[in-house]
């Protein structure tokens, strides 16, 4: 099979050493005024008419991806951007020779432009009866086959130009991407939130625990770090006094590859003033039904064989309630037992370090026996102050904070809380993270004195939130992979380039 592919484009090049002999063989010159979609809306005015009826010329342009040759006449497909369409070119309607010589040596993959009449088969398909052609780009590799397509999953991720080509299902998918980050962006355009546009290169990496890239910036000899979270600059525009403000754009995280991660990412992250963590809640909700019903026209889902309704009131739990309901034999005096956690955890092949507090714990309980099973939409929070170093503690319990994660199908979407604007506790919770990673704690912040001094100045009171818009396209498409929603996913070395 990869002699018969080596030996079709060893023909193409010799194909094109001709065509370059005759001229150039890359022109530029040919003006469509129309495309597939356009040519396809005149079916029902032409089938209405009589057989022989012929439209207004147009000219086409776009890729040949099939042919049938029949003596004195051929049937083809072109495919522009928006759709497939018949092509018919006969011997005698061209131009002398140029059928034989020409039209019949053109490949699959050849990008051609065409002027022709529309009209409708005996079968009933629009088609377009070829006038003139020219080829505009030879292309010197072929398409993988009509009725096997790209099934090499490897190939379609490194080299997605080709799974664009001859997979409509993979460009639906990048489609709806676009549209779900334009439906997110109105959304809060919309409420007067102003995006902004924070620095990726930092001195000081930090919004997230995540271990940052490392780069060497040559003038200022110095490093710097790629941004793993937005969320600090977001604040700092806040103190000055903007009170709507988000973010839509690309995080980077030191971190391995799997279904759901990828070392560079999408997230949107938006504060508002004087919101707290409850009306966030309310706030992604909301934004979450509205860009479902704009991409898919509905707000029900199908995903990985769950019927999903965002129309539906999201449950709301906080940790414990969430572990104590999937671990029924635990009681709630049991949540406090470090004992008794770390034998759970262990039955569940989790590890646990003694020095970890019930906080750290409670977090590994939830992360190891119910994340998974939270399919329909669910708000956790209530989250431990220990794992929580920039949200607001619990006026009623200080070591809770005022924190949520939503959860769907399995899999965090988004983060959120009320946002910590006490500059004193948001110091002494940076000291505790620097001492994290000084003892070896890679995804532990660093300590932000800049940011610490804008608090000085005063944070509003605010809510914050984040949501993976690569999870969130994942869930709208029905794409069980983050590589299936990433245009041009990293991947581990092809020993083969």
């Amino acid at each position: 099979m990869v002699s018969d592919i080596n030996d079709q484009t060893v023909q193409r090049k010799e194909k094109l050493a001709k065509l370059r002999q005759q001229g150039n063989p890359y022109p530029n010159d040919f003006r469509r005024d129309s495309c597939a979609k356009n040519a396809l809306e005149q079916q029902e005015r032409l089938a209405s008419q009589a057989p022989e009826t012929r439209g207004d010329e147009i000219k086409l342009a776009g890729r040949l991806m099939s042919r049938r040759i029949m003596g004195k006449a051929s049937f083809a497909h072109i495919q522009d951007e928006s759709g497939r369409i018949q092509l018919y070119a006969q011997r005698d309607r061209l131009p002398d020779g140029q059928y034989n010589e020409s039209f019949k040596k053109f490949d699959i993959g050849d990008i051609i432009g065409v002027i022709g009449r529309p009209f409708i088969t005996k079968t009933g398909e629009l088609t377009i009866e070829v006038s003139q052609f020219q080829l505009l780009v030879k292309s010197l590799h072929p398409l993988p086959e009509k009725h096997h397509g790209l099934t090499n999953v490897e190939i379609r991720y490194r080299q997605r130009y080709i799974d664009l080509l001859v997979s409509e299902t993979s460009r639906e998918v990048f489609r709806k991407r676009a549209a779900t980050i334009k439906s997110l962006r109105k959304f809060l355009d919309d409420r007067g939130y102003i995006e902004i546009e924070s620095p990726i290169m930092q001195a000081i990496p930090g919004g997230a625990n995540a271990k940052p890239f490392v780069t060497h910036h040559n003038a200022l000899d110095r490093d710097l770090y790629l941004r793993v979270a937005q969320e600090l600059y977001i604040k700092r525009c806040l103190v000055g006094g903007f009170e709507r403000v988000y973010e839509l754009n690309r995080n980077f995280r030191n971190e391995g590859l799997s279904t759901q991660h990828n070392p560079e990412f999408t997230m949107l992250e938006y504060n508002e003033a004087y919101l707290d963590y409850s009306d966030y809640m309310d706030l992604t909700e909301e934004m979450l039904r509205i860009v479902a019903q704009d991409v898919n026209g509905s707000t029900k889902l199908e995903y990985e064989g769950h019927s999903i309704d965002l129309a539906q009131p999201f449950e709301r739990l906080n940790m414990s309630e969430a572990v104590l309901r999937h671990n029924p034999k635990l009681s709630s005096t049991d949540l406090n037992d470090q004992k008794m956690l770390a034998s759970i955890l262990l039955t569940h092949g989790v590890e646990s370090d003694s020095g970890l507090s019930v906080g750290e714990m409670l977090m590994l309980m939830f992360e190891a026996t119910v994340e998974d099973h939270l399919i329909q939409p669910t708000y956790i929070t209530a989250y431990p102050e220990v794992v929580s170093p920039l949200s607001r503690r619990n006026d009623d319990d200080s070591s809770l904070t005022d924190r949520f994660e939503l959860f769907i199908a399995g899999r965090e979407l988004a983060n959120g809380f009320s946002e910590l604007n006490d500059a004193e506790d948001q110091a002494t919770r940076f000291e505790r993270q620097a001492v994290a990673k000084s003892s070896g704690d890679e995804e532990a912040m660093f300590f932000d004195q800049d940011y610490i001094t804008a608090l000085e100045y005063g944070l509003p009171p605010n809510a914050g939130g984040g949501l993976g818009v690569d999870r969130f396209v994942m869930l709208l498409t029905g794409c069980s992979s983050i590589r299936d929603v990433l245009l041009f996913p990293h991947l581990r070395s092809d020993n083969n380039n």
